[in-house]
């Protein structure tokens, strides 16, 4: 190879090489050219990016801003609204917490005289029962000394009567002996045979024999006429004697006592408007004199004055003393007293030992606590009677607790409303038999009074056993029954007239007041009232000295606030 064409390819080669490193640097230079502006647009990218993420976040925030502002002033209206209603409810809550709380105290304050009544009737039963310990511990003493006295008698009797057998049979033998001989004499002197003058003697025997038995009849029927009357008075003093209780006449008013005198001036109000407003509930006069610590109630019917005293009690007890609330205690009581009624007839019951009566029948039992009988409580006359009727029955043999039950229920029918133009005793009557009592229980409630005929054993012992109650001395008193009976006529003549919601016979029955209904009575028509009640009294009833008759009409509003 010629040295030209190896420089020629060296050349080349040369060439070649310088040609690609020189591409090579060009390259180089070319990508790092394109690599510095990619990185200044990428940088001037991020620069964009970060300006535009600056006001995304700039906005972002300003929204957030603006929605927690908005947030916060809706949880401020919802932050008041749930303080008035949080306030709003706590108000109701101690409302109605107070409003509990003075029913607890007045429930409290009537478990309290409850429990004071029964501690009292309790007391009273422990003394009753004591008494009767004693009175039985000294009828078995008398009791003792009687029977070892009719042993007695009855030993001294024996010994009489076998001595008197004794002389019968000597006087036997002895006119033995004189019928042989008269025999023997009128065989001699008449000439008659043996047979003969047996006969003629059998005759004389017999007209004397008839002779002597009716003589013996006539003794012996006095005898035990005699006999049974003394049985019979023997039975009722000791029955008397093992049946003895208390009396007292119960009289027409209650006293009700304040533990100052200034409690005096809160129940009787501005201008007396407490006062009216009692004795307008109730039906009862207030008497509130000079006397000391003491507040007369007066009235005729007992339960209208209890009504009052447990009245005045709740409300002297509350403090709260205006008419308002004098309406609602006394409607409150006299729910309490309806109660009190039912548990008076159940507990008769119970300490009597009947049982099966009907609820109606105990509660007018327990209504006989509040009505009296010519002066004598009519329950404890009641309790007495079937007493006394359950000894005497012990006594005769009969039974003893249909003579029990016949005695507690002679009266219902004096408290009963229905009919009263029927006798009290045909009122019970009816009243029994349609509450399934028994049909000798039923006559002897009709029969007490002889109004119908007794066809049970047992009706004689309840009218014997009335009479008894009744007539001991000082159980009652005509007076009173008559006084009252006139009050109630009183009011039952005003009641007649249309348009009267309420009477009361007050001041001894010397007022009359008179409560009729403002919607359907005028002003000019109560004045007319006034005066045809006072002239149906005058023609209809007889009364000592003069009557007031005052009608009040009063009209009231009523709104509710809700």
């Amino acid at each position: 190879m010629s040295p030209t064409i190896l420089y020629c390819l060296l050349t080349a080669v040369v060439a070649l090489v310088a040609g690609y490193l020189v591409g090579k640097q060009l390259a180089g230079k070319a990508r790092l050219d394109h690599e510095g502006e990619a990185q200044a647009r990428a940088q001037q990218i991020l620069r964009e990016a970060e300006e535009k993420g600056n006001r995304l976040r700039d906005e972002k925030i300003k929204q957030a801003d603006e929605r927690l502002e908005q947030s916060k002033n809706k949880f401020k209206s919802l932050r008041n609204e749930f303080d008035q209603e949080s306030k709003r409810l706590k108000q109701a809550l101690d409302q109605e917490l107070t409003e509990r709380r003075q029913g607890v105290t007045e429930q409290e304050q009537s478990i309290k005289l409850l429990t004071e009544t029964t501690q009292r009737q309790l007391e009273q039963l422990q003394k009753k029962e004591a008494d009767l310990e004693r009175q039985r511990e000294k009828n078995q003493v008398d009791t003792q000394q009687l029977r070892d006295k009719l042993e007695a008698q009855a030993e001294k009797r024996r010994l009489d009567h076998e001595e008197t057998m004794a002389e019968l049979e000597a006087k036997q033998r002895e006119a033995d002996e004189q019928l042989h001989n008269v025999q023997r004499q009128l065989e001699t002197i008449a000439n008659l045979t043996a047979a003969e003058a047996r006969e003629q003697l059998v005759e004389s025997l017999k007209n004397e024999a008839q002779i002597q038995a009716s003589s013996y009849v006539k003794d012996t029927v006095a005898q035990a006429r005699l006999t049974a009357t003394k049985d019979a008075k023997k039975i009722v003093l000791e029955t008397i004697q093992r049946t003895a209780s208390e009396h007292a006449i119960e009289n027409c008013v209650s006293v009700f006592n304040i533990e100052s005198d200034d409690v005096k001036g809160k129940i009787i109000g501005r201008e007396g408007r407490n006062i009216r407003a009692l004795e307008a509930a109730t039906g009862v006069e207030i008497i509130v004199d000079d006397t000391p610590e003491a507040i007369i109630i007066s009235g005729f019917d007992p339960v209208r004055r209890e009504i009052a005293r447990l009245s005045l009690h709740l409300l002297v007890k509350d403090g709260r003393i205006h008419p308002a609330r004098v309406e609602e205690i006394v409607a409150k009581t006299r729910k309490n007293i309806e109660e009190e009624i039912v548990e008076i007839g159940e507990k008769t019951i119970i300490d009597l030992g009947i049982h099966g009566l009907h609820p109606e029948l105990i509660k007018m039992v327990g209504r006989m606590r509040f009505r009296s009988s010519y002066g004598q409580n009519l329950l404890q006359h009641s309790r007495e009677v079937a007493n006394l009727c359950a000894t005497m029955a012990a006594e005769m043999g009969l039974d003893v607790k249909k003579a029990k039950r016949a005695g507690l229920l002679h009266d219902i029918g004096k408290v009963s409303t229905e009919e009263p133009e029927l006798p009290h005793a045909i009122l019970g009557m009816e009243m029994a038999k349609k509450w399934k009592e028994h049909p000798d229980v039923v006559n002897a409630i009709g029969a007490h009074h002889d109004e119908i005929e007794m066809t049970a054993m047992i009706s004689p012992l309840v009218q014997a056993c009335d009479a008894i109650s009744g007539s001991r001395p000082g159980a009652r008193r005509e007076m009173m029954e008559s006084y009252i009976k006139r009050l109630k006529q009183l009011e039952e003549t005003a009641n007649g007239f249309k348009g009267v919601n309420q009477c009361f016979a007050i001041q001894a029955g010397r007022e009359l007041r008179v409560m009729v209904d403002a919607e359907n009575v005028t002003d000019e028509r109560a004045n007319e009232l006034s005066y045809e009640i006072s002239q149906k009294i005058e023609k209809e009833m007889q009364y000592p000295g003069q009557i007031k008759i005052t009608v009040i009409r009063e009209m009231r509003a009523v709104a509710y606030a809700k």
